[in-house]
């Protein structure tokens, strides 16, 4: 405990933010976020629902796409209606324990998202380099295996944090510039010495997404290697398989390693900078994967054009009642 301790004190709950500077918005802002949390509910529950139907999806890549579209869905509701409470009814607090909570979930979906992309990765690595060896690599078993390797490590990794949250004995306030519990955050309104928290947040982030991105780039190095040896057509039939992949990776580390920079380097030139890319690397990935694998894999989308068009015409034929 430091000199100043005498201006710590304990809490029982934290005071969430909504949008600094724009706070007389804060009602108005809601309403993008609602259309935010419908299209991610909509988009992913419609990829989950049409997987699980269609027998001819049930392969690895639709397998892992599932995971991920159900990943999304539990980030968004993990973080989204507490948002909206801050925004719709300015209810800001949230008890400590229940911050702890929602930040364990946070960090710990967010693991399984970094895990779900490499095993995506390796998907499309076995699909273009192995092809004929595609089916007898990932078997059913071995994406059970992948899938629980995935769920084991995030929750060892993760269980830590909200751990080591709590061990903090007073803090200095209890006003978060985010809408959510981020351990980055929280830590550095404790009274404490906080060394414990800053070495295993750096190891959780070196020892998950470090490692991940590693495995996700030597992947790539490989398939573009393969690419490159086959005709210009064939390669870039092959190389349109991952952009799907591609752009679900960036829209994941692109944020993620934004604000894992300017949290340890903030500016005073835009010292609001850390919310923002706190707000895309949490609300961006589960609006955006959807709408990029509708778009861009061809037989998801066909599928969502035949589910939504029944639903259009069964709406029609109701009203013509």
């Amino acid at each position: 405990m430091g000199p100043h301790s005498h201006n710590c004190s304990d809490t029982g709950y934290f005071v969430l933010s909504g949008i600094p500077s724009l706070e007389n918005f804060n009602f108005w802002m809601g309403f993008p976020l609602i259309s935010m949390y419908v299209i991610a509910s909509l988009g992913n529950s419609s990829i989950l629902c049409i997987i699980k139907v269609d027998q001819d999806l049930h392969e690895p890549m639709y397998i892992f796409l599932s995971m991920l579209s159900m990943i999304d869905l539990l980030l968004a509701t993990t973080t989204m209606p507490k948002m909206l409470e801050i925004f719709l009814m300015d209810d800001r607090e949230i008890s400590f324990d229940l911050c702890l909570t929602q930040m364990f979930f946070i960090h710990f979906l967010s693991a399984l998202e970094s895990g779900i992309l490499v095993a995506m990765a390796v998907d499309r690595y076995v699909a273009i380099c192995q092809p004929l060896r595609y089916s007898s690599i990932l078997t059913s078993e071995k994406i059970s295996k992948m899938f629980a390797i995935i769920l084991v490590r995030g929750a060892l990794v993760m269980i830590p944090i909200p751990l080591i949250i709590k061990r903090l004995p007073l803090w200095k306030n209890n006003r978060l510039t985010h809408s959510y519990c981020l351990h980055q955050e929280v830590m550095n309104l404790a009274c404490a010495d906080i060394r414990v928290n800053i070495i295993y947040g750096l190891f959780v982030i070196l020892s998950v997404m470090g490692i991940d991105s590693l495995f996700i780039s030597f992947s790539y190095m490989l398939i573009l290697k393969t690419v490159l040896g086959l005709v210009e057509e064939a390669s870039m039939k092959a190389f349109s398989t991952c952009a799907s992949h591609i752009c679900a990776v960036l829209v994941y580390y692109i944020p993620l390693i934004g604000l894992s920079v300017v949290h340890r380097f903030k500016s005073n030139t835009m010292p609001n900078l850390h919310i923002l890319f706190g707000n895309v690397y949490l609300l961006l990935p589960p609006v955006i994967n959807p709408l990029i694998y509708g778009i861009k894999t061809k037989q998801i989308r066909h599928r969502l054009k035949k589910l939504y068009g029944k639903i259009i015409h069964r709406g029609k034929n109701s009203r013509n009642i």
